[in-house]
């Protein structure tokens, strides 16, 4: 089977117990395969450090539930074991109305068995009616056991343990608290691993405690990975090979490194040749691309770095003005834009294409987005709807003429808005959008880059 991991809210220690079991695993085990439910990139990249694996992300939402099934199959194959990390509290989705794409949604899609998390820092015999009421929430659910996290001394788990005893819910993990185990973090989540200098330090660590505080014997047939009944083969996730090979740089540094790994699989089994380079530390983009791929990230923390390196920003506005198909999301747009201002209220100059400035502040924009396009992109075509998701905390100062997206959230009767820009032949959008199932989103930008001449 695999286990996923469920909080009964956000920061219980969710993440702290999948890399402890991660490490613990990696450690003893050849191959393990972790997944993360939800759209976040910064999880998955301590999933991937630990295990050495690509991290997939399942997603609903942005995909389809036929699609998480396959994604969820296919990359069982040729593993030990499987875990999957959850995303906020066990039932909550996308909505308050139903639980669409909460971590039981994903339980029930995969037919796999919860191991929730409990944050009993402030909590005695009330942890009982906790884990009672979420074991009951929904008789679909199936609840193996619980961790308790943050227990604070000998006698507080003594209190937890006789509180649980009459539920005969199986403790599969005790962590004490763990003041001096912490992952920093920032305005968007957790700091990426590319930026920790301790994190192998860190693994050991997790690695060490999840040796003595779950109890292996219970854990590990949970954790076997095995091939459910559903029938599934590459060719439904990614489509046949191409013989022609086109050359797409993509960012990738400390800036840039907000990337769904399904959509870079995709991208190389339609024939691209992905060829990372830093917009940070470059001065030239790789020789003899044909296309830009501008992922998400921090360029608002690094933004001096990347307007000190003059050269590649020239570099990247000459080669959109002459038509090279460029994709950008998020913080690849910001990039593009006259200048980004940071926290500080501090402004740089960043590559000038779009003309607007990206300007930090408190408000965070989040959530899923059903987007219909305005117009032609190199990756979508008018009246075609995407679902994507919003997470940023920078404003643009001007709204573009004629823009790429019409945007509603996830609520039908949400408000309607408008964002994105397309221009030359660049699709600019703070939308993130993963292509698992969408397989013409990433062959027509190919289509477009293979078009492509500088001359």
């Amino acid at each position: 089977m695999a286990l996923i991991i469920a909080g009964e809210r956000s920061g219980v220690g969710k993440t702290t117990v999948t890399l402890a079991l991660l490490s613990c695993l990696s450690r003893r085990y050849r191959r393990v395969q972790s997944f993360k439910v939800g759209p976040d990139y910064i999880d998955p990249m301590f999933h991937q450090r630990v295990t050495g694996l690509p991290c997939r992300n399942l997603d609903p939402v942005l995909t389809s539930e036929t699609y998480v099934q396959a994604c969820f199959n296919l990359h069982l194959h040729g593993v030990d074991y499987a875990l999957i990390e959850g995303v906020m509290g066990l039932f909550d989705g996308a909505s308050g109305r139903d639980d669409v794409a909460s971590t039981a949604h994903i339980a029930r899609l995969l037919n796999v068995p919860v191991l929730l998390v409990l944050d009993c820092s402030r909590l005695s015999r009330s942890v009982a009616a906790i884990a009672q009421g979420y074991r009951c929430f929904d008789p679909r659910i199936q609840v193996a056991g619980v961790v308790l996290n943050r227990v604070g001394s000998d006698r507080h788990l003594e209190l937890l343990l006789d509180s649980l005893e009459p539920l005969q819910l199986p403790i599969l993990g005790v962590l004490r608290r763990q003041d001096s185990l912490t992952i920093p973090d920032r305005h968007l989540g957790l700091v990426p691993t590319d930026e920790l200098t301790f994190l192998d330090q860190l693994i050991d660590q997790l690695a060490d405690i999840g040796e003595t505080c779950f109890n292996w014997e219970r854990l590990l047939p949970l954790l076997r990975a095995e091939i459910h009944d559903l029938t599934v083969n590459s060719q439904q996730l990614y489509p046949c090979v191409t013989q022609s090979v086109t050359r797409i740089a993509i960012a990738r540094d400390r800036a840039f490194s907000f990337y769904y790994q399904d959509n870079l699989d995709l991208l190389q089994q339609l024939g691209a040749e992905l060829v990372p380079w830093s917009p940070l530390g470059d001065t030239t983009l790789p020789e003899g691309v044909q296309g830009l791929f501008f992922g998400g990230g921090f360029p608002e923390v690094f933004a001096q770095e990347l307007a000190d390196n003059i050269e590649a920003r020239q570099a990247v506005w000459n080669a959109i003005v002459q038509g090279m198909p460029t994709y950008a999301e998020c913080g690849g747009l910001m990039y593009l834009c006259q200048q980004v201002t940071d926290f500080e209220e501090k402004c740089w100059s960043m590559v000038g294409i779009l003309p607007t400035e990206a300007v930090m502040g408190k408000r965070l924009t989040l959530g899923y987005r059903q987007a219909t396009a305005l117009q032609h992109t190199p990756l979508v075509l008018v009246g075609e709807r995407v679902w994507g998701h919003e997470f940023h905390r920078s404003q643009l100062t001007a709204s573009p003429e004629h823009p790429l997206f019409e945007t509603k959230g996830y609520d039908p009767k949400g408000k309607v808005g408008i964002e994105g820009w397309r221009m030359y032949q660049l699709h600019a959008s703070y939308i993130h959008l993963h292509w698992g199932g969408k397989t013409d989103i990433p062959q027509r930008f190919l289509k477009c880059c293979q078009q492509f001449n500088p001359n």
